[in-house]
This record gives structure tokens, C-alpha cells and sequence, in this order.
């Protein structure tokens, strides 16, 4: 789709030793030799490009113009990151001004067994495998009404597995049990690949899927599977997953029946310069058919406990980079949020000056990330989110899941009724994330 995928192989340095073979579950052998690393990082040299291209980049971001690709990949080779984080903050400024966003919200993974074995993944297990489980719908409600009980909470984020023996009708039913018993409570749930997974397992449409989980309470989608959309690095990192047109249709019906959806990319693993272009060019186009896609999240790949372990992750530095050009490049997503758990409440404070308008929410109890590494709290209280906010010279703004402003911060504006940071939840009451 994106000529500019032509500049850069996007394999190329990830390629293995010719003597390597690479066994259908993501191990690397060399027949009576060492073995080698499945995957390399590319080390791109971006040749910096001239004042005067950078200087009409400049020029169309204070007007209001659509940058390009090629002006994307421009921005990946400017020497200068200050200056593109203060045309990143100007683009956010014009959307949301001073305001930061953030919510109260509990993660939930109903279960960890997945078919899929992406080489990225540190939380999937195989169905009877040492950690492996699944909640019965009476665990998720309880697990959840708990939550409630501590917590303000305003929305359950929903991931989960692809488990092969799960039936679709379970999926149905956890959402009416949660509707029922949280009637109050936004749900979120069901990545893209997980309603392509549904499709697969009944024969139904996306659409007559998701008609049937809107109207046991679903109430939006999180933007997770998105992964990356180049085909070639997509085959390698997730192979079994739905295509990238898959997550695309998927999310174009939710958006035809009005159901707002998140979406995301993930960095920092084998993917090039021209292959994150490409993705955000991508959601572009397809948020300029259906207007469907409320904020973007660029998640930073994680190498402990997967099959990636061999890449370094990627730096702070390079994090404000792609968060910047996130920003730029998607004009017509409203909003950019840095998941503050995945990357460090430091950094993603810091990536407010490149674009961040939105640090998500208390997040009860995240799983998937800290099994991949992660050394973050597993929450936080309201409090300390609005230190975070106000140190950076914002206004925090609690909302909810679509965005409505639920309560404005002044300065002065300290609540006593600060949440908990800490809080004791049932045993196998997980999290998830995006």
C-alpha cells in the first residue's frame, strides 16, 4: 500500500545464519552447530534528511496539512527530537490543549490459553500447562464485583486467549453476567483477532458477531492484535494470527454498527522505519472512512520470558520518537495514550511534551506485561495520577471510556477520597492491556 515500504526491507539484518531452520514453534537449530538468534533488530542508518524538507514538514503541521509518508519517514531521520516533540505538542494542542485524560478501570483476562503462539508473547499457555487457567463466568463476576466494591471503577477491559475449546456462547454469557451485575460498568472487550476467532469457530460474520456481543453488553473494543501490519514481519512474530486485513474489517464492521474501538501498533521488535509508516497509514485511511477509532497506542514490545528475549527493547528515546510521529502522522485519531504501566510512569510523564494526551487509568492488577518483563506497580492511586499530570503543567481530567469528561482537576483540587494503591483481589483474578 505505502510506496515507501520499497526504501527498506523490512527483514533485512533479521535474517538467520543460512545454515539456521526454523522449526514451526519459533525455536532456531543449526544441525551440530551453536544455535543462533531467531531475531535480530534492524539498525537502520536514516540518512538525515535536508533543512528545507524538514522545514516544509514544519510549515504543514502549524497549517493544519496532511504529512505524507514520505514526510513520516523524514521525521524518523530528523537529528533533532526536541523539535519534533514541540511539533508533536503542537499537533495535541490543537486537539486537547493542556487537558490530560485518564480513567479508573480494572483489566481483565478471563483466560491465558491461546491457540496462537506468537514469539512476542510471555503470557500464553498451552491448556493444561503450569499456570494455564480459565475463570468460569461466576469467577469473572465475583472477581469483578470486587474490584467494585474497593474501587470507583467505571470500566472492565476484557482480553483474552484465543482457547480452543472454548465455545463462542461463553464469551456470550460472561458479558450479560457482567452486564447484569455491574449495569453501571463500561465493558471493553475483545481484541479484533479474538472476534476474527469467533467467526472462525461458529461460521458467523464479523457483523452478526459483534450483534450478538453488543447486545449482551458489550459497550466498545481495545485496540489490541494490531500488532504490526507488514506481512513479512507479521508472518515471523504472529504468524497464526489474523491478517491485517482481518483486524482492519474487523474493526471497520465495529465502527458500521457504532461501536468505538481502540487501536494500537507494536514497536521496538523487528519492524523498520517503513513498516511502522505503513501501519499508521493504515489506520489512517481507514479512520478517514469510519471516523470509529477513538485514541492510538503505540506499545513497546517487551523481551523477557518469550521467544524474542534475544532483542534489546527500545529506548525511552527512540519510545518519544515513534510517539511524536504517532501523533503527526495520525491527524484524525483524537487522542494518543501512553500505557503508563508498559512504559514506566517516568517515560510516559516525559511523553507528554511528545504528544501524550492520555496516561489510561488506575489499572487494577496488569498481567501481560509484567510477565513479559515489566517492573511498574501493578496500579496506582488517583493521587499520585494527578501529581504526575499537574507536574507536567496539565490539567488531569478524569473520564470515561468514550471520552466524556467526568471530573475536572484544578490545581488546588485534591481529593480525600484518594483510591487505594494497593488492594487484595481473588486468587486468578488477572489483568490485560489495550
Amino acid at each position: 500500500m505505502v510506496a515507501d515500504r520499497d526504501l527498506l526491507d523490512p527483514l533485512a539484518g533479521n535474517t538467520q545464519s543460512f545454515s539456521a531452520e526454523t522449526s514451526p514453534e519459533g525455536t532456531s537449530t543449526t544441525s551440530g552447530k551453536a544455535s543462533v538468534p531467531l531475531f535480530r533488530r534492524v539498525r537502520e542508518r536514516l540518512p538525515a534528511p535536508p533543512d528545507h524538507i524538514l522545514a516544509e514538514i514544519e510549515r504543514k503541521v502549524h497549517a493544519g496539512e496532511r504529512l505524507s509518508a514520505v514526510d513520516g519517514m523524514a521525521l524518523f531521520a530528523a537529528p533533532d527530537l526536541l523539535w519534533l516533540g514541540r511539533l508533536a505538542r503542537h499537533a495535541q494542542r490543537r486537539i486537547s490543549g493542556d487537558t490530560v485524560f485518564f480513567n479508573i478501570n480494572r483489566h481483565l483476562n478471563l483466560t491465558n490459553v491461546c491457540k496462537a503462539k506468537c514469539a512476542f508473547c510471555s503470557f500464553r499457555r498451552d491448556d493444561g500447562e503450569a499456570g494455564a487457567y480459565t475463570m468460569t463466568v461466576a469467577e469473572a463476576v465475583a472477581t469483578a464485583r470486587t474490584t467494585v466494591a474497593a474501587l470507583p471503577i467505571t470500566e472492565l477491559h476484557i482480553v483474552n486467549g484465543l482457547h480452543p475449546d472454548l465455545p463462542f456462547d461463553y464469551y456470550v454469557d460472561m458479558l450479560r453476567a457482567l452486564s447484569d451485575a455491574l449495569p453501571n460498568v463500561h465493558l471493553k472487550a475483545f481484541t479484533a483477532v479474538e472476534i476474527w476467532w469467533f467467526a472462525r469457530i461458529t461460521g458467523k460474520s464479523y457483523a452478526e458477531v459483534l450483534h450478538e456481543l453488543r447486545d449482551a453488553g458489550l459497550g466498545s473494543m481495545p485496540g489490541g492484535g494490531a500488532e504490526i501490519f507488514a506481512p513479512a514481519v507479521r508472518r515471523r512474530i504472529c504468524g497464526y494470527k489474523s491478517t491485517a486485513e482481518d483486524w482492519l474489517a474487523v474493526h471497520r464492521t465495529a465502527h458500521g454498527l457504532g461501536i468505538r474501538t481502540n487501536s494500537t501498533m507494536l514497536y521496538g521488535h523487528i519492524e523498520t522505519a517503513a513498516d511502522r509508516i505503513d501501519h499508521l497509514l493504515r489506520l489512517r485511511e481507514l479512520q478517514d472512512e469510519t471516523n470509529g477509532f477513538q485514541v492510538f497506542i503505540p506499545l513497546r514490545f517487551h523481551n523477557a520470558n518469550n521467544r524474542m528475549s534475544d532483542l534489546p527493547m527500545a529506548t525511552p528515546l527512540e519510545t518519544a520518537r515513534i510517539f511524536a510521529i504517532s501523533r503527526l502522522m495520525l491527524d484524525n485519531i483524537p487522542h494518543l495514550k501512553a500505557y503508563w504501566i508498559m512504559l514506566g510512569l517516568d517515560t510516559a510523564q516525559m511523553l507528554l511534551e511528545f504528544g501524550v494526551d492520555d496516561l489510561d487509568g488506575t489499572v487494577v492488577e496488569e498481567r501481560i506485561y509484567h510477565m513479559a518483563g515489566a517492573h511498574t506497580p501493578h496500579e496506582m492511586g488517583r493521587n499520585e495520577l494527578l501529581r504526575v499530570i499537574r507536574d507536567a503543567g496539565r490539567e488531569p481530567v478524569q473520564r470515561d471510556t468514550t471520552y466524556n469528561v467526568m471530573r475536572r482537576f484544578s490545581r488546588d483540587d485534591d481529593p480525600s477520597d484518594d483510591l487505594p494503591t494497593t488492594m487484595t483481589v481473588q486468587a486468578g483474578a488477572v489483568g490485560a492491556l489495550r
